[in-house]
């Protein structure tokens, strides 16, 4: 499978598996493992996790799993998120739902985090979404901090306007490498407020959670959904794709950004089939029929 090196140092495989909703998927140990090595067999290397995934249970069931089998860690690349706090059982502590970006909450998080993991390092880390109350200084610090101890590789961010990724990447020594936003055809904001261009600027390629849009593009009724579904069944047929998540993952995939999807399914088949969309190109004119589509109206 094709790989974007983000830096000398950290590359991961072109479609990337979400672990949000692990806990839900009911598998045992050994059946993550099963999973996970199943997505290595298609090329899939890279994991994308955030430390509040489940309730604040994923990262460590994930890491259950590669304590059972730790050649796994070495043929994986992980990723995981900070700097949200939950209202949850787990952190009794939280009164609200807020963000923390000091570089005491980061620092400690990784720690947890790799404690979770069963590893010593991360490949990369992202902040989650965009504190208003971010001290750009205080990131800065924690990362060069947790490079230093070779606890993380490489850092980004996720949910971040193209002005706020250019705040805190002024600070830091070493540039961030990705910034994950939701992307998919029926969810263009990144397109209209200039965050693709500006990784594209900035030489990085961004990470698309929701490709599929959160399954709406299979069960809406909205116009808008309507109108994508009826141009998505038209080019399926053109191009002989065997599912309509096909011509959705490639229309990401034809973009010049080198879009990174992340594929949130347990069902390895799911897999397969995003795996598949690898070897289906659009032309330029069938791109722009689904972003017409989406929009409701032609370009201008």
């Amino acid at each position: 499978m094709e790989r974007i090196q983000l830096a000398e140092d950290v590359s991961l495989s072109r479609i990337v598996h979400g672990m949000w909703r692990l806990s839900d998927w009911g598998y045992s140990q050994e059946e993550v493992v099963e999973f996970i090595e199943k997505c290595l067999d298609f090329g899939v290397t890279s994991f994308d996790h955030a430390d509040i995934y489940g309730n604040y249970t994923v990262e460590e069931q994930f890491g259950q799993a590669l304590e059972l089998k730790p050649s796994l860690r070495d043929k994986i690349e992980i990723v995981t998120k900070c700097g949200i706090k939950l209202i949850s059982s787990n952190r009794p502590e939280h009164k609200i739902k807020y963000y923390d970006t000091s570089k005491e909450h980061i620092i400690r998080s990784v720690e947890k985090s790799l404690k979770n993991f069963r590893t010593d390092y991360i490949d990369i880390l992202l902040i989650h979404r965009p504190d208003p109350m971010m001290d750009p200084s205080e990131v800065a610090e924690a990362f060069t901090q947790l490079k230093e101890q070779g606890k993380v590789k490489r850092f980004g961010v996720s949910n971040f306007a193209p002005s706020q990724y250019k705040l805190l990447n002024s600070y830091l020594d070493e540039p961030l490498v990705t910034n994950q936003i939701e992307i998919s055809a029926t969810h263009l904001e990144h397109f209209d407020k200039g965050t693709i261009e500006q990784c594209q600027m900035d030489r990085i390629s961004p990470m698309a959670w929701s490709p599929l849009g959160g399954g709406s593009i299979f069960t809406s009724t909205e116009e808008k959904v309507n109108r994508v579904r009826n141009t998505l069944e038209k080019i399926q047929g053109q191009i002989g794709a065997e599912s309509m998540d096909q011509v959705l993952y490639a229309w990401l995939l034809t973009h010049p950004s080198k879009i990174l999807p992340i594929v949130g399914s347990g069902k390895i088949e799911r897999v397969k089939s995003a795996v598949s969309s690898l070897d289906i190109k659009l032309d330029s004119q069938q791109w722009f029929e689904i972003l017409e589509a989406s929009k409701g109206k032609e370009v201008d």
